[in-house]
């Protein structure tokens, strides 16, 4: 099967059975995600592949193949449990992994039926790549499971790697790696702009890549993706993925940090008070290497993007709106971050292009620069992609063109030569100090829905925006009173 959304579709349709035995769209993918590998790791241990498996015989597919009723679905349990104590990539995909198909005659249907029946790995990496990224998508759309939340729009990716422009040769690390899309982009991106020799070639297979990501689920999810595309090993080999909370302390330095990091605004643990009742309680991120010191996530994470890069490194990462304009630490790392980086570029994105609720977001461009006394920003340029744009997810979403104005403002071939556009403004580094607690929330286009009522969007997109900016709301009121609480 050579068409991607075939595969999908095939693939999705058996996901429509299982729901009605109470199965989330994450369960399936992640149950597909298992199988999947232990199929592809059998074929390749076969002609004319004939490379040693990282699954031990015992736990192989050609002894799920030989199995039926409760025998399957009790030796299926055992092979995730077992394989999940393994090392290396194997270890990352079934760590902490559990049965959630609870009838063996599905599960033996899905087996033999839909994995069985393909020979995934004859498939070109960019079928079953593309397929792979599809279930993520349908899973991310998903809004009751909370996957969208790992799930940053492939548009927006595909256009901040293009601005950024990598290089062969180059180290590339995204600490909130979620199903490792920014990796996918920037490995296209290299081997679809350079020829490449056959060292560069297995360089960028392995040792280029590096990502951290907190959450079991969302790793193996991530290291499937990445295997899928032919990076990594086949199980032997090194992992481009770390379970960690990349917080906790700096993991290396990089030549770039691409990253949308979670849209939680706050870091917290959950406590169990002298009631014996759960409370959470803010979790404050004390590190020397930070400018300051806070629980607000996002500041944390535009932090630790600064401490990865090696001097010269450049950095692209999503940033929510109250990171430009909060006060207290989130004045003390803007004053820093334009001081001792070169904060070049900031992208407004508009709303309703994250599946994630609510979420007013932006993109900040930045290059870390040797320690000097003389600040390193000159100029930010600002480009509006928010005023007067209405995106909705389904009916009309962002797409890569929509972003084609944007990476022709940034000229990534030469960045220090930009003319100002309607869209795209230069202001000075002193202009931006004089703002009050260094507000880099700038815009100056007229919004046309304020104008004159003929030019006001559609109802749906206006109800979609309200709705948006109450659950921003009720999130801050929520966060307020649980501090006020303490």
């Amino acid at each position: 099967m050579s068409n991607p959304n075939a595969l999908v579709q095939k693939l999705w349709n058996y996901c429509n059975i299982l729901r009605d035995d109470g199965l989330s769209y994450g369960d399936y993918v992640e149950q597909l995600t298992f199988l999947l590998f232990l199929k592809m790791a059998d074929e390749q241990s076969r002609p004319p592949f004939n490379k040693p498996s990282a699954v031990p015989k015992l736990f192989g597919w050609p002894s799920l193949l030989a199995r039926d009723g409760d025998e399957l679905e009790t030796h299926y349990r055992h092979v995730l449990e077992s394989l999940g104590k393994q090392k290396g990539m194997l270890g990352v995909i079934f760590r902490k992994a559990q049965n959630k198909i609870q009838d063996p005659a599905k599960l033996r249907r899905l087996i033999v039926d839909l994995i069985d029946k393909e020979q995934w790995s004859s498939l070109s990496a960019d079928v079953k790549g593309d397929a792979y990224e599809g279930l993520l998508q349908k899973n991310a759309e998903d809004v009751k499971g909370g996957a969208g939340q790992y799930f940053t729009p492939r548009p927006l990716i595909a256009a901040m790697v293009d601005a950024v422009s990598p290089q062969p040769g180059q180290t590339m690390c995204d600490p909130a790696g979620g199903t490792g899309g920014f990796v996918l982009a920037t490995h296209d991106y290299i081997a679809g702009h350079y020829a490449l020799d056959r060292a560069q070639k297995k360089l960028l297979k392995s040792g280029t890549f590096f990502i951290v990501e907190l959450v079991d689920g969302v790793a193996r999810l991530c290291c499937m993706n990445l295997l899928l595309h032919g990076i990594g090993g086949n199980g032997t080999g090194e992992v481009p993925v770390t379970v960690r909370d990349a917080l906790a302390g700096k993991h290396g330095e990089y030549d770039l940090v691409l990253t949308n990091p979670p849209f939680g605004k706050k870091s917290s643990v959950t406590i169990v008070n002298e009631a014996g009742e759960q409370e959470k309680e803010s979790l404050v991120i004390n590190r020397d290497d930070f400018w300051a010191s806070t629980s607000n996530k996002q500041l944390n994470f535009l932090q630790h993007a600064f401490t990865i890069l090696k001097q010269h490194g450049r950095a692209a990462i999503v940033v929510p709106d109250n990171v430009l304009f909060e006060g207290g630490a989130g004045e003390a790392v803007r004053r820093q971050l334009l001081k001792q980086a070169d904060v070049h570029t900031l992208l407004r994105l508009p709303t309703g292009i994250f599946y994630a609720q609510g979420v007013k977001a932006n993109v900040l461009f930045f290059e870390r620069r040797p320690a000097s006394e003389i600040p390193w920003t000159q100029k930010l340029w600002i480009y509006d992609l928010r005023t007067n744009q209405h995106f909705t997810l389904k009916e009309n979403p962002l797409r890569r063109a929509d972003l084609d104005d944007f990476v022709a403002c940034y000229n990534p071939t030469n960045r220090h030569e930009r003319k100002e556009r309607e869209r795209f403004k230069g202001f000075a580094y002193d202009d931006l100090l004089k703002r009050d607690k260094v507000n880099l929330d700038i815009f100056w286009l007229k919004d046309e829905s304020l104008e004159e009522s003929a030019n006001l969007p559609a109802p749906h997109v206006i109800a979609e925006e309200i709705t948006d900016d109450l659950e921003t709301a009720l999130e801050q009121f929520a966060t307020i009173a649980e501090d006020t609480m303490k």
